[in-house]
């Protein structure tokens, strides 16, 4: 047993209490009691619901660390994560039945954060996901997309997100808003808005978390658009893995070029930027909950620990 997982396992079974509130403010609206649905958290999750005409409704959920509620004085950095239904609660889990764990992850890792999970909408995740710039420079490479992307929202999403809710977040909770102190993160699809967003928005987020990042998509398009849009390395860090099976086994080739453009843009491994390779891991919840600790560390802490192969 590695000592990572040793320390999670311990960690869980520590943590014996699971709390969960619904929110409702003027701009928040919970659809119904949720207290039933969080049966596989480790701490405090609330969940709310901030309508905008820019995207689908979506439930929102805000996991707070154990001190949250004991020390009413002190503000805490934020990571904020897509396909929220993923992230804290395996009964939730529309894939695998596997969550990211990222929860228990946090409280064995003893990191102090508030993340905030907003939720996909199965018919707009992928057009809210795609990074709509890259097909608008590029619309004849991206054109093999399908019916399945729809309309693409991805500037709008990202518009939700910071205008919406993000300063709702600063305001109901005790965040520390500046960039340094926020991240992003998602997986798959999710990895290409984590990458949009911190391009996007350099202003508003420091690390972008990209988790087996479905960078095929759109014939390579997608390198090609973000190699000219990496944000400053002198204020930011990005961080990329990928595994060897399932979708994932097609995924080296792509970050190969990404990572080249990385570097042309002055990120330094292993300080501002890693590229990670899991051997034998797939495209799943189960795989990126295995390996979730890294990215964290890197993002909320800045530190790069070991795991993988550093590519």
């Amino acid at each position: 047993m590695s000592r990572w997982l040793a320390v999670l396992l311990a960690s869980m079974a520590i943590s014996a209490c699971t709390s969960v509130s619904d929110v409702n403010t003027e701009t928040a609206v919970d659809p119904a009691s949720m207290a039933g649905d969080f049966k596989g958290v480790t701490g405090t999750v609330e969940r709310l619901t901030l309508s905008s005409d820019l995207v689908a409704p979506r439930d929102i959920e805000i996991w707070l660390p154990a001190s949250y509620g004991s020390s009413p004085d002190r503000s805490y950095p934020v990571l904020y994560m897509h396909d929220g239904q993923n992230v804290f609660d395996p009964s939730q889990s529309k894939y695998s039945g596997w969550d990211w764990g990222v929860d228990e992850a946090l409280m064995a890792l003893e990191i102090e954060a508030i993340v905030v999970a907003l939720h996909s909408v199965d018919e707009t995740r992928n057009a809210d996901y795609f990074p709509q710039k890259a097909h608008i420079k590029n619309p004849e490479r991206s054109s093999n997309l399908g019916d399945d992307i729809g309309q693409l929202n991805a500037d709008n999403y990202l518009r939700y997100l910071t205008e919406v809710v993000k300063p709702h977040i600063d305001t109901a909770y005790r965040t520390r808003p500046g960039r340094e102190e926020t991240s992003i993160m998602g997986s798959s699809m999710g990895g290409l808005i984590s990458l949009y967003a911190i391009s996007e928005y350099p202003d508003v987020f420091g690390a972008a978390g990209m988790v087996s990042p479905h960078f095929p998509l759109a014939d390579g398009a997608l390198v090609s658009y973000f190699s000219e849009r990496l944000p400053d390395p002198a204020t930011h860090r990005l961080y990329f893995d990928y595994g060897t099976r399932t979708l994932d086994h097609n995924y080296e080739g792509y970050q190969d070029r990404m990572d080249k453009s990385v570097i042309s843009a002055g990120f330094e491994r292993g300080k501002n930027w890693t590229t990670r390779k899991f051997e034998g891991h797939d495209h799943s919840e189960r795989a990126w909950r295995n390996r979730v600790h890294i990215p964290l560390q890197f993002l909320l802490l800045g530190k790069n620990t070991e795991g993988g192969e550093e590519r």
